[in-house]
Order: C-alpha cells, then structure tokens, then sequence
C-alpha cells in the first residue's frame, strides 16, 4: 500500500523534527502495521466473510494513520509558532545581531581593529572583540539554526500532503468496497428471518427505546443461539464498537436535562462499528429520534443497543462474528486542505460524532461503563 510506505516517511521525518513521544511514535508503528497485515488478509482473502473482516481492518488501519498524520501537523505546527513566536520576541535583539554581522561581513578585518587612540587603544579593541566574536558566532549558530529549523518543518509539511491526498481517497474506497462485500456476503449462518409485520407493528406502537427493546426481547427466534465464551465473563474488557472516548456516563444529564440509561462515546467522522462480542443481529435500522440504530443479542437475555449511526449493515436474524462491520459513524471525509488546515491550526473537533450505547441485562439496562474497556480521558 502506498500510504502504508508514505506514512512511515512521513512520520520518521516528523518525530525527528518535533521530538514526538514514544506513545505517539507507537501509534504510527501500529497503524502501519494494521495496512500491512489488512493487504496480506485481503491478498488472500477465501470469501465473502474473510473480504468484509479484511476491509473492515483496512479502514480502520487508514483511520488510524490519517490520525497519526493529523497528530504530526499540529506537532510540526506547534514547533513552528513557539520559533516564529520567540523570533518576534527577540526582534530588536536579532536586528542588532544581523547588523553586527552584516558590518564585519562588510570590513577588512584589519580595520576593525584600528582604535583612534593609537597602538594601545587598538590593543584593547583587538582584546575585546576576541571576546566578543565567540558569542557572536554562537548567536549567529542559533539563529541559523532556527531559521534552518523552519525551513525543514514547513518542506515536511508540504512532504506530507501526497501521502494524505493518498490515505483520504484510499480509506474512501475502502468504505465503498466494504459495503459493496457486505452486501455480496451471503455465507453468514442465521437464527431466524424477521418478520417485516410484527417489525412494523412493534416500531408503530413504541413510543421508547425501552418499550421497543422490551418488546424485540419478547419477539422469539427460531434457531438456538450460537455457542460462544461466556458474555458475563467478558464484563470490564469488551472492546468499544467504535474507536473514541467516553463523552457522558450512564444516567448522566445532557445539554438539555435529558437523562438516558446509557454512555456516549464520541468518534471520529465515517468511523467504522463493529461488534464488540459475537452476537445475533436482532434489529436494524431508523428508530424514534435516535437516528439508525443497530440491536445485538450477545447472548441470551442480553441486548446491545447501539445509536447513532449513518449506513447500517446486516440483516436481522444473522450471527455475527466479534469485530464484524454493524455500520459507520456519520460526517464526512474533509478534503485535504480542510484536514490540513483543521491538523495545522488545530481547529474543528476530530471527535465530532457520538455513538450511543445501551446494554441491558433481561429488562433491565446496566451501565455500559462497566463492561467495555473505555477510554476516560
């Protein structure tokens, strides 16, 4: 992959010039290797399962890179502004400094050392300007440094923009060709085939979330459930459908005083969801004002909602596999100067989109935080 290549250059020529931390630096390394290992599952991908399970690591592997490029722009932008930013603070200290320079550039170097007052003035001036030209050349040093400094940081800049113009359009196909597979896949096993009139009529009379969930819960399913690991044993160390962070807890009020028996975690826009646990599809789709919603069963007697999304994949009766595409958050891709002008000034909230989560164990909902994995920063 070409932005798998890009990428590494891109981000050893910006942790050399921003001294990035090692986290940031690991985040690079793992994000190109997500690119190499989704090239090698695509390369030999057997089916339609196997297709959907290497695009879906695609995506998320150029979703990780192109944050990684994001994160080194506004390192490199940062370190721009704090040298441009003590240039200014400095400027009548380095216009002296220029002027010095550019007058010893200029003079014979014997003359510089004649003194009006003959031999012994001329001494002390020689004995002086030894002692000054030191300093002077280690300022001169620094301020070529600087200046040299800039000079890299914006080639690195302008070096970055092909492998971003490369990584926008790639992970823009990848999410084409992944609900393309998706909706080619056909070798999923199934529980049950949903039946459109009560869908329609459980949808007509709910006027909740929880008296639709209530209600899909009482629906029965025909085939017996898959055979997995113990759900309740994954309690704490589920990973979160979406990559992002905790944004309200359960119960917690929002802007409006509204309170809800769930968590939101915030996202990035046109991030792909997947399933956190192998589960039965039980539903999915527009539901209420909650936008499309999608509906796990993990396990009987548990029901995974999850809100919020833009597309929504499956069919509702199919078993899914933990980490199978369910849906992508909504927003859209920027272009590649808006990304570079949101990394550079640091503008727009690269966590724009939120995903709503709610878990319920029987009839009851249970906190979500205390059994995914979550970021809580």
């Amino acid at each position: 992959m070409r932005f798998a290549t890009a990428l590494t250059c891109a981000w050893i020529a910006l942790c050399g010039a921003t001294h990035a931390q090692d986290t940031t630096g690991e985040g690079a390394r793992l994000a190109i290797e997500k690119l190499n290992q989704a090239a090698t599952a695509l390369e030999n991908a057997q089916g339609a399962s196997d297709r959907v399970a290497a695009l879906t690591q695609t995506v998320q592997a150029y979703e990780d890179g192109l944050a990684v490029m994001r994160d080194g722009l506004r390192r490199v932008a940062i370190q721009e502004r704090a040298i441009q930013a003590d240039f200014d603070s400095r400027s009548e200290e380095l216009s002296q400094l220029l002027g010095v320079l550019q007058s010893m550039e200029k003079s014979p170097a014997p003359l510089l050392l004649l003194h009006p007052n003959g031999p012994i003035g001329t001494a002390r001036s020689g004995m002086l300007l030894s002692d000054i030209t030191p300093e002077l050349a280690e300022r001169a040093a620094a301020l070529k440094n600087d200046l040299d400094q800039i000079t890299l940081l914006r080639s690195l800049q302008g070096n970055a923009v092909d492998a971003l113009q490369d990584g926008l359009v790639s992970v823009q196909a990848a999410r084409t060709a992944l609900a393309q597979a998706i909706s080619d896949r056909s070798d999923l096993p199934r529980r049950y085939v949903s039946d459109p009139n009560k869908m329609a009529r459980l949808l007509n009379d709910s006027e909740t979330l929880s008296a639709f969930v209530t209600g899909l819960s009482q629906i029965d399913i025909a085939g017996p459930a898959p055979r997995t690991a113990d759900f309740a044993a994954a309690k704490g160390a589920l990973p979160l459908p979406v990559a992002g962070r905790l944004l309200r807890r359960f119960d917690e009020p929002d802007a409006a005083g509204i309170v809800r028996p769930g968590i939101l975690i915030a996202a990035r826009p046109l991030s792909v969801v997947t399933t956190p646990w192998p589960a039965t599809l039980r539903y999915r789709g527009p539901l209420l004002d909650y936008g499309n919603v999608i509906i796990l069963e993990p396990q009987d007697g548990y029901l995974l909602v999850l809100a919020g999304l833009s597309d929504v994949y499956g069919e509702a009766g199919q078993v899914l596999d933990i980490g199978a595409p369910v849906g992508l958050m909504g927003g859209t891709t920027p272009n590649l100067g808006e990304f570079i002008e949101n990394s550079v000034e640091g503008s727009g909230n690269t966590l724009s989109e939120t995903l709503y989560i709610e878990l319920r164990d029987g009839q009851s909902p249970v906190d979500p935080a205390n059994w995914f994995a979550l970021n809580k920063e």
